[in-house]
């Protein structure tokens, strides 16, 4: 361990010890398509039973009509934010007839682009605008793309904690929002640094249906019963360039070395028009096919593993939060469904990513230069084409070494760091992750990736089937569970009050969209800095 990282650590036992540190701050976003009983992508419109799409704080979809989002509370302790998701679930199974909530991060079968359902979020302006927005991912990306699910896994430092931290950093004059956010970058760096172990251990999409494909085979899939492709030694293909993954984004080269280059980048490409994308057209006579034609519609648009994040008001855009307030919390986004558990995610992953995420703060982490980045970009893409590979090396400093000696040497470090998270929440739950995990670095077997792959080749079936299996069993132990009954009337009561909410939104708009959306980008081009660190120092 470095000797900085070891000096940190040993300086925030003590007021660990004294009470002095509170808990990490988590919430969880888990996506899943509905399929109907065959396995299909479902058709049918999101049930009115389950609430406002628009207004919903906890069910919604994303890109699709078929593709459920859950949305947990922050939470202190892994297994309160769990307890949300699952009885998200349950309420949700109550309304679906024979549908089910598809386990996979891959999706169910498809019929073609057009068998993918945009999702319909009502007449308002704000609702019209979130169709129109992926209507252009559809004209750009195709709709298949957005038929993959995933969980986002944000997390936030208590505040106790960053007034130590300040401290010990001898930076007790500078502004905390300042300092919380160019620690949040640091961690956002080391982050992308060793995004690849995440890939490694989390990876649950090394196969996929042949329908998910329009054209023609890559060479790096190959078949597999009768309607299957996989990737041999794959972790995650949603992670891949079959996934999330864009060209045109990928010019705009942000490595996260500030705030204030993150939110100028944004700025720059939600402004600057893109040929590919003009030629494809806007509005064709109140026909919206896209929100612009630039870079990207807005800033959601930017694909990324990890996330600067703050809660936004009403009249602001996510980067003028950033810059008005500064970093508030860090969203991970890399990681795949594990159909194998119920949720998607377990309290040992969480306490995994606690860990590692603290990890990433505590270390000191350089600004990376355009090469390095282009090299953490190359271990990526490795890693979920090729990351259960024996032979496959990553490049470090110059130097290939093997995915299994890095990912020893890391782990190592994160011990250390359980360890203090452990003397703050009390017995050993982080420390038992990390050797709950840690096997699975010299058996490529275990991971989740590892499991599918071995399901599938001995019970020789289809992923679809061997998936579809899973989401009946998982359907059918949800709902026998019964529900907290305090959130059972939660939600009860929040089906009625979204639609409400959606009805005084629609009938308050007094603006064309057109006017509205005129304003709203007019207004996304204003700065928002009142600290150093947003307007570059």
């Amino acid at each position: 361990m470095s000797e900085q990282l070891a000096t940190v650590i040993t300086r925030l036992k003590g007021p660990a010890r004294q009470g002095l540190i509170g808990r990490l701050r988590r919430g969880i976003e888990k996506e899943g398509l509905r399929v109907d009983s065959a396995g299909r992508i479902a058709q049918s419109l999101h049930p009115r039973e389950l609430g406002s799409k628009l207004t919903h704080p906890h069910i919604t979809t994303d890109y699709s009509e078929a593709l459920l989002e859950y949305i947990t509370p922050v939470y202190c302790r892994p297994k309160d934010a769990m307890a949300f998701l699952g009885d998200l679930h349950r309420f949700s199974y109550r309304h679906l007839g024979d549908e089910l909530i598809w386990p996979a991060s891959m999706p169910a079968r498809l019929n073609g682009n057009d068998s993918i359902p945009i999702a319909d979020y009502g007449t308002s302006n704000i609702g019209t605008m979130k169709h129109v927005y992926r209507k252009g991912l559809d004209v750009r990306y195709g709709r298949i793309m957005q038929a993959i699910a995933g969980v986002h896994y944000n997390v936030s430092l208590p505040d106790n904690m960053w007034t130590l931290l300040r401290e010990l950093d001898g930076q007790g004059d500078v502004a905390m929002n300042d300092y919380r956010s160019s620690r949040y970058f640091g961690l956002i760096r080391h982050f992308r640094r060793h995004s690849w172990l995440l890939m490694y251990l989390f990876g649950a999409s090394p196969a996929l249906d042949r329908s998910f494909l329009t054209g023609a085979t890559p060479d790096k899939l190959r078949a597999h019963a009768r309607n299957t492709l996989v990737s041999p030694y794959a972790t995650s293909l949603r992670m891949s360039d079959l996934g999330y993954q864009n060209k045109v984004q990928a010019q705009l080269k942000i490595c996260f070395n500030s705030l204030s280059n993150y939110v100028g980048t944004l700025r720059h490409a939600i402004s600057t028009p893109w040929p590919a994308y003009e030629r494809l057209g806007v509005n064709d006579g109140g026909d919206w096919q896209q929100l612009n034609a630039n870079i990207l519609q807005i800033e959601n648009e930017y694909y990324s593993d990890i996330r600067p994040k703050r809660v936004a008001r009403h009249d602001e855009t996510p980067s003028q939060a950033l810059e008005a307030r500064g970093v508030e919390y860090i969203e991970v986004r890399c990681l795949d469904l594990n159909p194998f558990l119920t949720l998607g995610i377990d309290e040992t992953q969480m306490r995994f990513l606690d860990t590692f995420l603290m990890w990433c703060l505590l270390t000191d982490s350089p600004w990376i230069p355009d090469d390095e980045c282009d090299r953490l970009d190359d271990n990526r893409a490795l890693v979920v084409e090729r990351g259960r590979d024996p032979s496959l090396r990553l490049a470090i400093d110059s130097t290939e070494r093997r995915l299994a000696e890095l990912g020893h040497e890391v782990f190592a470090e994160l011990v250390q760091v359980a360890e203090l998270l452990d003397i703050i929440e009390g017995g050993s739950p982080h420390a038992d992750a990390i050797r709950e995990l840690a096997p699975r670095l010299d058996d490529p077997r275990l991971t989740p990736s590892g499991q599918m792959l071995l399901a599938l080749e001995e019970s020789g079936d289809d992923f679809v089937d061997y998936m579809l299996e899973l989401a009946r069993d998982q359907a059918t132990q949800l709902r026998g569970e019964s529900m907290d009954r305090a959130r059972d009337a939660l939600f009860s009561q929040l089906t009625e009050t979204s639609h409400q909410q959606q009805g005084d939104i629609e009938a308050a708009d007094i603006e064309s969209f057109s006017d509205f959306l005129e304003h709203y980008f007019a207004r996304a081009q204003e700065p928002r800095a009142t600290s150093k660190e947003a307007v570059g120092r």
